[in-house]
């Protein structure tokens, strides 16, 4: 715990440092296999600090630029479409119709997860379900998206 503690100091008591602390464990795991460590604690902690300042910077971009999908089908420069770009914009529309025909709940789960970026636990302290129940949600809505694209 005194190192979860260290992380949570690290990143201004992030809600997050749970995940961070695994994500630097990924990374000291695999840099330890090309490298020694002499302090994997303190690489750790550095670590996730890195990654939480990287997440910070994800999530400013994201502000900044918010776009909203039903806008991208409006945007026009007045020169004719191009092929691959209909094809892209035909395969956007069957994803879009193959995602509403999934239930209302695993289609908002999947798209909170996949389009704004929330972590399980997020998107389960916001819709007041178990991080279990988000799990299976993604898992029908993947499944089915594979079966769909597999389907075509």
């Amino acid at each position: 715990m005194d190192l979860l503690r260290a992380v949570k100091r690290a990143v201004g008591g992030a809600d997050s440092a749970e995940d961070l602390l695994h994500s630097a464990f990924v990374r000291l795991s695999e840099y330890s296999a090309r490298e020694s460590v002499d302090n994997p604690s303190g690489f750790l902690v550095r670590t996730a600090a890195n990654l939480a300042v990287d997440e910070r910077r994800r999530v400013q971009v994201r502000r900044e630029s918010p776009i909203d999908i039903g806008e991208m089908f409006n945007l026009s420069d007045g020169q004719p479409l191009h092929p691959e770009v209909l094809a892209a914009r035909e395969r956007l529309e069957k994803v879009m119709a193959a995602l509403d025909s999934l239930g209302p709940r695993t289609r908002e789960i999947f798209l909170l997860h996949r389009l704004d970026g929330l972590k399980y636990r997020e998107i389960a302290a916001r819709l007041d379900i178990t991080v279990s129940a988000v799990e299976k949600h993604i898992a029908k809505a993947s499944l089915f998206l594979v079966n769909w694209v597999e389907g075509e």
